[in-house]
């Protein structure tokens, strides 16, 4: 990107909030606004558009518009297909909603991508061409840096390791059960814990809980570093990656699930893959979120412009 002083928007849709950043080519965050996400698509994007108006307005040289949002979407298309926390956001064009009334080029992300691309141009897996990041939050998925370029597959569905299969019984997770998400997410860890000792308490509590050292909450935690270690093993093996990143609840409590993790890639991935491997946390912890929404305008742009 050859001006540096042009600036980014980014947009972050979640369930719960909305927020709209303005930030640099180098990542520095600028201007930051906050929201409460409303039910309705059309009451959302009437609110994106008056934020919008009120920061062109202040900073003029927008270069891109980055939006990312939990899937599933069609990054390709600029759709938002049917995310499960966004009822309302049924096949929605966002893209060419905002590009209409704007003029200004925007691109669509799934949230593991989003935070891929950000810690691939700003956090802890700059310099290295090919990189995963995996949430750990709410959900599980991936983003998948390779050869030095996001890789979405045919429909911009890569990177749903989620729904991998590790084990036949386990919580249920997206239609099936036993997945990599029903061990290593925030779901499947409640949902862990409520199988086995019959009571309900979020992974975050579930954490605090074994830091504290209760044996029940250290119990499932180290059952989830397990299938880390595991899941991971079969997505180095496949992938060869230089660097995986783990965001969330990981890079909240890498302590918890660190050792265990590496015992199982150390015997379940090929020997030749992991010598030089190397497993970070997020490396831009609260600002990811922030972030991820500028690496999508930063990548669409230095896309078009190969």
């Amino acid at each position: 990107m050859e001006n540096e002083n042009k600036y980014l928007i980014g947009i972050d849709i979640g369930g719960t909030k909305t927020a709209i950043v303005v930030g640099m080519v180098n990542g520095a965050i600028l201007d930051k606004i906050k929201f409460k996400t409303p039910i309705s698509y059309s009451e959302t994007m009437s609110i994106i558009y008056n934020k919008l108006e009120e920061l062109i307005a202040t900073y003029k040289t927008i270069y891109s518009i980055g939006i990312s949002c939990g899937g599933p979407l069609n990054s390709k298309k600029g759709i938002i297909l049917a995310p499960p926390n966004l009822p309302s956001f049924i096949n929605v064009e966002i893209v060419s909603d905002i590009e209409n009334k704007f003029h200004i080029p925007t691109f669509l992300d799934n949230d593991a991508n989003a935070c891929a691309l950000a810690e691939w141009k700003w956090g802890n897996g700059k310099g290295y061409n090919n990189l995963i990041f995996l949430t750990f939050g709410t959900g599980l998925g991936a983003g998948l840096i390779l050869d030095g370029k996001i890789y979405c597959g045919r429909d911009g569905y890569a990177g749903e390791i989620g729904h991998l299969r590790l084990n036949d019984e386990g919580p249920l997770c997206y239609r099936k059960k036993g997945t990599f998400e029903s061990f290593c997410s925030g779901s499947g860890i409640s949902k862990l814990y409520a199988m086995k000792y019959r009571e309900k308490l979020s992974a975050k509590h579930i954490c605090r809980k074994a830091n504290e050292g209760d044996s029940k909450a250290l119990d499932i935690i180290s059952e989830s570093a397990m299938y880390l270690g595991k899941g991971l093993s079969l997505l180095i093996d496949i992938l060869n990656p230089q660097c995986i990143i783990i965001g969330s609840i990981y890079s909240r409590d890498e302590h918890l699930f660190k050792d265990i993790m590496l015992k199982y890639i150390k015997e379940e991935a090929l020997e030749e893959s992991i010598a030089e491997l190397k497993i970070y946390p997020s490396g831009l912890k609260e600002n990811l979120g922030d972030m991820a929404a500028l690496g999508v305008a930063i990548n669409g742009v230095e896309k078009n412009e190969r």
